[in-house]
């Protein structure tokens, strides 16, 4: 047994004094494994420049602020929402009009998730309300066996590693008049159960590498909720609780040192194998910063787009309901893009944001560095251009890359039923900051500085509003 510098007098406690200790030290380690990957060639962090090196520490600690709240929050017993991205910790080129909760389950056992929201008739295509309480412009839940980077590995990402139990979005969600609604997260429907029903196990069929049919059985891990805002001035949270269903109402046990040992050794090694994951997958899988296949091409292409794709774990998890495309933005002072997006078929949500080489979204609050289909203007050919620069050209359209030369752009389209055919699209294209105005139709909306200032003051306080601290 190591030395203590004050030794408990009973042997129990020096006992549970010396595994804290060695707990405390594991979790420090891991997290200066973490740390490595800010500037370790081999780890693949973005190229090395001064602004990449300060938002890497961030990044690095916003993942420890995320691994510590769940490691120490809620258990599986004694679930509640916690939020897996927020401003302090963004990461995963996350979307800057939502709100990412989770909540641990045992998909063997059953749950409850009560919740109120506001109106809710533009979930089912009816005219939104003007005034008054709003639900999130779109909702989706997912009940999954496991989290995204959690290994550390790429491997992870191989077909039958991760699976979704259930999915449930805002068009499926059964509310009450007075925005009251109740969802039964369990591994069976129970028998003539006809309210919202999310199943917490399943059973996959999949071919593996000799061809043979396999079945995998799945068992949910946590429950995931997005709540997506478009109209950041009026659409408000909803109220949240769940619970599982034979532990409502009775005490948590006390605390332990075997516990808070394994949660001071979680939050180190959820930090350390998060962080070397999703370098690994911007490096690697999604090619970043250079061909890394040998196919003469980058998943990522440079100032351009890729293909629309369907959320997978090749896209490492995201919104099942969504079609994704995105790229590299690398733009010099006097240079700006025109992204146009296309959708033939109506979504129920469109999105466009920047991140930095991290993959944190830029600060949406204080930056017009996002504009969902909503916030965003349309021409006439019901197509939205959105124009990216360093300055503000004085157009309706205009996202900030708050003086990031390099970042990702992304496009998402959720769909409650995805279409076969006549798939979305986007093009970009680079111009001169010169002869912005020559490539985009007469009609362009622009805007004054004072109505941009009124813009950003909206995103302040919705952002404060979504993030709020009751």
């Amino acid at each position: 047994m190591p030395e203590l510098p004050f030794p408990p007098p009973d042997a129990v406690t020096r006992e549970a004094a010396v595994e804290l200790r060695r707990a405390w030290d594991d979790m420090l380690a891991r997290i200066g494994e973490a740390r490595e990957a800010i500037d370790d060639p081999s780890l693949w962090p973005p190229p090395a420049t001064e602004r990449n090196l300060a938002e890497g520490y961030r990044y690095v600690l916003g993942f420890l602020y995320g691994s510590i709240a769940r490691s120490i929050g809620p258990t599986a017993e004694y679930p509640y929402f916690v939020r897996m991205i927020q401003p302090l910790n963004r990461s995963t080129i996350d979307n800057s009009d939502a709100i990412y909760l989770y909540a641990p389950i045992d998909g063997n056992h059953s749950y409850t998730i009560r919740g109120r929201t506001g109106d809710t008739r533009h979930w089912h295509g009816e005219p939104p309300v003007t005034s008054g309480r709003k639900a999130p412009h779109y909702v989706f839940l997912q009940t999954a066996s496991g989290h995204s980077g959690d290994t550390g590995e790429l491997d992870e990402m191989a077909p039958g590693s991760r699976a979704n139990c259930a999915v449930m979005d805002s068009s499926d969600l059964q509310v009450n008049a007075d925005g009251t609604f109740e969802i039964l997260l369990g591994p069976e429907k129970p028998e003539g159960y006809t309210g919202n029903f999310m199943s917490t196990r399943m059973v996959k069929k999949r071919r593996n590498a000799a061809g043979e049919e396999v079945s995998r059985e799945y068992v949910a891990q946590m429950v995931g909720l997005r709540e997506i805002f478009c109209d950041w001035e009026h659409e408000d949270l909803m109220d949240l609780f769940i619970y599982r269903n034979d532990r409502l109402g009775e005490p948590m046990p006390a605390y332990t040192p075997a516990q808070a040992a394994r949660q001071l050794r979680d939050a180190g090694r959820f930090t350390r194998n998060q962080v070397h994951f999703w370098n690994k997958f911007y490096g690697v899988t999604l090619e970043a910063y250079g061909d890394v296949n040998g196919d003469g091409k980058a998943f990522m292409p440079r100032n351009a787009l890729n293909e629309p794709n369907a959320a997978s774990l090749a896209t490492g998890g995201g919104m099942s309901t969504n079609i994704y495309c995105g790229g590299i933005f690398a733009l010099e002072a006097d240079e700006a893009l025109i992204v146009e997006v296309r959708q033939p078929v109506e979504p129920n949500y469109i999105g466009f944001c920047l991140g930095n080489l991290w993959g944190e979204s830029l600060d949406f609050a204080n930056f017009q560095s996002s504009l969902n289909g909503v916030q965003a203007h349309r021409d006439a050919d019901n197509a939205i251009r959105y124009v990216i620069a360093h300055r503000d050209p004085g157009i309706h359209n205009w996202v900030d890359t708050t003086d990031h030369d390099e970042g990702y752009m992304c496009v998402r389209w959720a769909y409650s039923n995805k279409p076969k055919e006549n798939l979305p699209s986007a093009t970009v294209r680079k111009v001169r900051w010169a002869e912005l105005m020559g490539y985009l139709p007469a009609t362009t909306r622009m805007i004054s500085p004072e109505e941009r200032r009124r813009q950003i003051a909206i995103r302040q306080e919705h952002v404060q509003r979504r993030y709020r601290h009751h």
